[in-house]
């Protein structure tokens, strides 16, 4: 241990003050990314993605904190401590937060313009968070008393995670955006005065810190740092990482793109660094031990178009990425360095945390036409999780020789058959089958579990039988599609009747193939639907928008005088139409004006009296875009229409009730409503459907509600409190 002075012996370790610190500073870290997420929805929308492009921004900038805190460690105490105070207030003359005025995006250049929001709208203030843990650890351990510093890692992360769930919990459902940030803006002078605190009690300590020894004789040896170890450290932290977006990719397409859920995959990627990063660790080397056992069977449905198509199938893949970030992290903290290294360590596990959401954010959704980073970083997690130890047989394979080679071959051999088995029990539906086959392939693979590579070969082929050569060869066969607002497949239907075209699990569209029906109506949009009602009726000569094109089924409602414009954030699915994948658009409306872009920010630039009847429906997936179901996306919609114009609003949605929502926006805006359920004896080729139609005017309103033949029912009671920009929680609308 290195020699000390006096003066440093005497300095107290005051591990309280450094605990509140770091709780402080990594709380306000993390409530800060849902909050300005949800500061950005109006302007950026809901897409997926837009969570993944966030999450990008803050792991560079956490990766720039990290590198700061390293460059600074080894400058005088002194020094150390006045030049991050000096730049914690600079930081602070960017409060209160508020969203960067930049000129809106140009259609396909939405994955760098979404960065640069965030990143000129908190940059310096996260900057200066994302410092906070490791220099006041190493600020700590300047104490010779203090003993090991690692152990604050995990109150770090404790507040980080209360940051994150404090958000949906606490403040979206209780405050408007302009209190959150006020409030967030006090806690931060809060952490300066802190930190002032922080650095006051160690200005007499020597710039360099020594080597700490526990007082438990049983104390492991720190590893020696090489460029192998430290690859390793960037392996373990970027893995984790990139399964964090991966998981909120799956989880926000098909149920809600809003930060309740945004922050569920971080918070449990969060909580996984708390749990591994304890001293006992016997909590975490358990949830180790199952972590590959439970890689073989959910990580089956890596590669399974369908896999996250219900809530607990999503709900396991959470599970997972939880259990695998617990064992890669553990067994990063089992082989951390002694602290003098300690900055470098947080910098490399930061760098490894980058590069898993470049991966995920940046480089996937550019190479890949479906979700297949997933699988790909399951894959990875295999070959870094620790072997599975099995009596008598982890001995048996490990001796080597013929014996324990001829068992792998036969595992093998047992688990291609069983793929390929399990493949065709897929294609066909046999659900029992399928069952098996998986618990057979995951048994192989647990029995195997001390050898990586058949480990990894077992995982790969389970991956692959679970429908993961269907999903392959139809991107091979050009059937699948990929933009920063979601992943589509295009495929028809087992009789060859129907042209599909889904988004994450959902159906987004359809069309005949028979030449004779192919302008048919379909999906949610029949002659029986809500909207199919409302158009029936609509004047000869009226003004159609659309927001949302889909596959363009409504355009087929089109008469001869009316003009129809159609409102599209995505160019991939203006593509569709325009290639001839689907031809709506080119049979019925080949003359409506199609926008590329924002829907709300579209229509708020349009002339008062523009349409006569405006439909929204804009939900990818069964994630909803919340931006444009808020009291100021609502005035918009009024302002845009006629006096007598009528708003069509699709609610439907397997897990959210969003009707109450829209009844509560009607009260706030003064709309009369009636909603159409469309359920019963629907033909082929239709799906049930929930439309809500809104106008301001009463005549308006009985001349649908008379003209129609289907029934029209009352809007339900409205929500208690109508969403706006400022305030919008989905928890009351849950379909526990």
């Amino acid at each position: 241990m290195t020699a000390l002075t006096s003066a440093a012996r005497a300095i107290p370790p005051r591990q309280g003050l450094f605990v509140v610190t770091i709780l402080t500073g990594s709380f306000l870290l993390f409530l800060i990314q849902p909050m300005i997420a949800r500061f950005a929805l109006p302007v950026v929308g809901g897409a997926p993605n837009v969570w993944n492009s966030a999450m990008l921004v803050f792991q560079l900038l956490l990766l720039g904190g990290y590198l700061y805190s390293h460059a600074i460690a080894h400058q005088p105490m002194r020094r150390q401590v006045v030049l991050h105070l000096a730049l914690l207030a600079a930081a602070a003359l960017t409060l209160p937060i508020a969203l960067a005025e930049l000129p809106p995006a140009a259609p396909g250049w939405e994955a760098l313009w979404v960065p640069a929001l965030f990143l000129l709208s908190i940059g310096p203030v996260f900057l200066m968070l994302s410092s906070q843990a490791s220099l006041m650890q190493r600020w700590f351990a300047a104490s010779p008393e203090s003993g090991d510093p690692y152990v604050l890692y995990g109150a770090s992360n404790l507040g980080s995670f209360g940051g994150l769930i404090a958000y949906p919990l606490i403040f979206e459902p209780t405050m408007p955006l302009h209190t959150q940030s006020y409030l967030w803006s006090a806690g931060f002078v809060a952490l300066i005065a802190m930190a002032a605190f922080a650095g006051w009690s160690r200005w007499q300590a020597v710039g360099e810190i020594g080597e700490y020894v526990s007082p438990d004789e049983a104390e492991r040896e720190a590893p020696a740092v090489t460029p192998r170890l430290m690859a390793l450290w960037i392996a373990l932290a970027a893995v984790p990482s990139g399964l964090m977006l991966s998981t909120t990719t799956l989880l926000t397409t098909d149920i809600m793109a809003a930060p309740m859920l945004w922050v569920i995959p971080l918070g449990l990627y969060l909580l996984s660094y708390s749990v591994a990063f304890s001293e006992e660790g016997h909590f975490a080397a358990h949830l180790s031990g199952i972590a590959p056992v439970t890689l073989l069977f959910v990580g089956a449905l890596a590669l399974s178009p369908a896999g996250q198509a219900s809530m607990e199938i999503a709900l396991a893949m959470a599970a997972l990425l939880f259990l695998v970030a617990v064992a890669l992290h553990k067994r990063l903290f089992d082989l951390r360095p002694d602290p003098r290294h300690l900055t470098l360590f947080y910098l490399l596990t930061a760098s490894g945390g980058a590069l898993g959401g470049i991966f995920s954010g940046l480089v996937a959704p550019v190479v890949f036409d479906w979700i297949y980073e997933h699988a790909i970083l399951l894959i990875a997690a295999a070959m870094l999780v620790r072997p599975i130890e099995l009596p008598f047989i982890t001995p048996f394979l490990r001796r080597g020789g013929w014996p324990a080679a001829l068992f792998a071959v036969a595992a093998l051999a047992l688990t291609a058959w069983l793929s390929y088995e399990l493949s065709r029990a897929a294609v066909y539906g046999l659900n029992a089958r399928v069952a098996g086959f998986i618990g057979l392939i995951a048994c192989i693979g647990i029995v195997c579990g001390s050898l990586r590579w058949l480990y990894v070969a077992v995982l790969v082929m389970l991956m692959l039988g679970h429908l993961g050569w269907s999903t392959i060869q139809s991107s091979i066969d050009g059937q699948r599609a990929r933009s920063y607002f979601g992943s589509y497949h295009i495929e028809n239907s087992s009789d060859g009747t129907l042209r599909y075209l889904t988004h994450g699990t959902t159906l987004h569209g359809q069309q005949f193939t028979d030449p004779a029906r192919k302008n048919d109506p379909t999906s949610y949009y029949g002659a029986t639907s809500g909207v199919g009602i409302a158009l029936e009726n609509a004047p000869r000569d009226a003004r159609v928008g659309v927001v949302g094109l889909g596959v363009g089924t409504l355009a087929c409602y089109r008469k001869p005088r009316q003009d129809w414009t159609f409102f599209e954030i995505d160019r991939q699915v203006v593509a569709f139409s325009r290639a001839g994948e689907f031809t709506f658009v080119s049979d019925c409306t080949p003359d409506a004006r199609i926008v590329v872009g924002d829907a709300r920010i579209a229509l708020d630039r349009q002339q008062r009296d523009s349409f006569d009847l405006l439909a929204i429906d804009a939900f990818s997936s069964d994630a909803i875009p919340v931006h444009l179901m808020t009291q100021e996306a609502f005035d918009i919609y009024g302002d845009a229409l006629a006096d007598d114009g009528m708003l069509m609003v699709h609610v439907s949605n397997r897990y959210l009730d969003l009707a109450p929502m829209v009844a509560a926006l009607s009260r706030k805006g003064r709309w009369h409503g009636a909603m159409r359920m469309d359920t019963d004896d629907l033909a082929t080729g239709l799906t049930p459907s929930l439309w809500i139609a809104l106008t301001r005017d009463r005549d308006a309103y009985n001349r649908l509600i008379d003209a129609s033949g289907p029934e029209w029912s009352a809007l339900p009671p409205p929500s208690d409190q109508a969403w706006t920009d400022d305030n919008a929680s989905i928890l009351p609308l849950i379909r526990w």
